[in-house]
């Protein structure tokens, strides 16, 4: 029998439909006796679908620059945070 955390590491590829079929039962069988992952994978079926459907669009530069520059703010933060915790 899966648990939950199992069922979560496998739900990507078992929405794109790149497991086997062993697999696959399994999952199916968590999802039948498992509410909660249920919810997960039908609400995760749901946005993908949603998003698929969707016309793309690009980011503005100035945008793109900005969050950029935010993620490299808080990837630097993060290391030194795990260097202060050694």
């Amino acid at each position: 029998m899966l648990t939950c955390k199992q069922f979560l590491s496998e739900l990507t590829d078992f929405l794109d439909e790149k497991i086997g079929t062993d697999i696959r039962a399994k999952l199916e069988h968590h999802l039948s006796e498992c509410p909660n992952c249920w919810v997960v994978c039908d609400t995760t079926k749901k946005t993908l679908k949603f998003y698929r459907g969707m016309k793309s669009c690009s980011v503005p530069e100035d945008v793109h620059s900005r969050l950029m520059a935010a993620m490299e703010r808080k990837m630097a933060s993060k290391g030194e945070s795990e260097t202060d915790a050694t």
